[in-house]
């Protein structure tokens, strides 16, 4: 039951975790899910699975097998290269005017659900995560490529940010819609 939970958080999640995060989740000891992982790494790390258990000190993470980077990497490169679908651009357009934004302003903002969309912005490097240590909650701004690719030297210089990026003109704006 315990190495389903573990598979289970591994699986969700598209970044490493840390152990003692783990741990606390599923309500048992350090040293449990240590074991529980090593479990895993034997279930998984091998020639006929397609994902392997990665882990360091702290950390553990569910990665694509090494054996199928050719295949990753196409993907991955066909994700980054394609151009971005208008909730994208919606989404990275609030990020770049409100962040650092937790996952759930963004979702009050849109409306819907930014799970996918964070994670594809990410990938294609446009936004990128902060943990807020006070909440626990992720914060997402935009990273410095993408204002590179915009030729901006800071935030402030984006079109109407002073206007935008005030909590009140936004509620006012989104009022007027």
């Amino acid at each position: 039951m315990l190495a389903a939970k573990v598979e289970s958080i591994l699986f969700v999640l598209n970044k490493p975790i840390e152990i003692k995060k783990i741990a606390q989740l599923c309500a048992c000891g350090k040293d449990e899910i240590e074991v529980v992982l090593e479990t895993l790494k034997n279930k998984y790390n091998n020639e006929e699975s397609g994902i392997n258990v990665l882990t360091t000190d702290q950390e553990a993470q569910f990665v694509s097998s090494p054996k199928n980077s050719k295949l990753t990497e196409t993907l991955v490169k066909e994700e980054i290269e394609g151009e971005l679908t208008h909730p994208q651009l919606e989404a990275l357009t609030v990020v770049a005017y409100r962040g650092p934004i937790t996952k759930l302003d963004l979702e009050r903002i849109r409306g819907v659900n930014c799970s996918l969309i964070l994670r594809n912005l990410m990938i294609k490097g446009l936004v990128e995560a902060e943990n807020d240590k006070v909440t626990e909650n992720a914060r997402y701004r935009i990273t410095p490529s993408f204002m590179r690719h915009l030729g901006i030297m800071e935030v402030k210089e984006l079109p109407n940010y002073k206007e935008l990026s005030q909590a009140e003109s936004l509620e006012d704006i989104l009022e007027d819609k």
